[in-house]
């Protein structure tokens, strides 16, 4: 997802750093511009646009079957996209719970024994403090809830999801040098806005100006969990931009976790 917004504003500084840099994003047009442009405002010219969309299956395995083929290193994995919009993917789940959770468990599963193989490596979801308001029941996992806030409840089930999918991904890899931190960027004005439903656009649009983050301060924390030294120990937590903190008691269920892996497991076909 670095085409706009947090994931951009990530790639341009890892950019700056020297690294090499695939932007995994859904349109190619703006995938290609972004690319460029960073390779512009860099002078680094190893920043390359594969296209990805998360919200169909078949797309994140074609990706990553292209990017192990052409790819021999892989030591950062930003999962970064996301939707609040409502609706329904072409593989029968709900857009928010595919596009923020189902397709980034699916890529990092398929890219796994490639961040294993290049340790130390990590491993970021962009999570959200929205996760307090998330409601996880793993026999009804990819459908979407139902009520007048449907499309909000299925964004913060999204969010839950990412802070414990951080969870248990770091512990079943520990003792493999792949460590996982979950992250919530804090109120940031992108283009997830463009998904508010049209009543609240003219109260949300305004205060996002006046009172949330720019893109580049919100990827200052998820900057931070790919790069900083020492944080290892810290793997599978959450951090906002004060450092880790506890997230919201269901972000802290070890059986959920568990429950929330072994269905999405199933429902990607694993």
């Amino acid at each position: 997802g670095g085409s706009s917004g947090i994931g951009a504003a990530a790639a341009l500084e890892l950019a700056r750093c020297g690294a090499r840099v695939i932007l995994a994003t859904r349109s190619a047009r703006r995938g290609e511009a972004a690319a460029s442009r960073i390779r512009r405002e860099t002078g680094n010219n190893q920043v390359l646009f594969m296209h990805l969309d998360l919200a169909s299956l078949r797309s994140v395995r074609a990706f990553a079957s292209t990017f192990l083929h052409q790819e021999p290193q892989l030591h950062l994995l930003i999962n970064n996209a996301g939707v609040s919009a409502g609706g329904t993917t072409e593989d029968g789940f709900s857009l928010p719970f595919q596009v923020n959770h189902l397709g980034h468990f699916l890529l990092t599963q398929l890219l796994l024994e490639r961040l294993r193989s290049c340790a130390p490596s990590r491993v970021v979801i962009v999570a959200s403090s929205a996760h307090c308001a998330g409601r996880l029941r793993p026999e009804t996992l990819g459908r979407p809830p139902s009520g007048l806030f449907s499309a909000f409840q299925d964004y913060c089930d999204s969010k839950l999801a990412n802070v414990l999918h951080a969870r248990e991904l770091a512990t079943r890899e520990q003792g493999t040098q792949v460590t996982c931190y979950a992250v919530h960027p804090g109120f940031v004005n992108t283009s997830l806005f463009r998904h508010a439903p049209l009543w609240l656009k003219p109260l949300l649009l305004p205060l996002a100006w006046l009172l949330f983050l720019d893109a580049s301060e919100g990827a200052q924390v998820v900057l931070d969990c790919a790069t900083q030294d020492g944080l290892e120990p810290l793997s599978g937590r959450y951090f906002t931009d004060c450092g880790p903190r506890l997230p919201w008691p269901a972000g802290r269920d070890d059986r959920l976790a568990r429950a929330l892996w072994e269905g999405s497991e199933r429902l990607v076909g694993l």
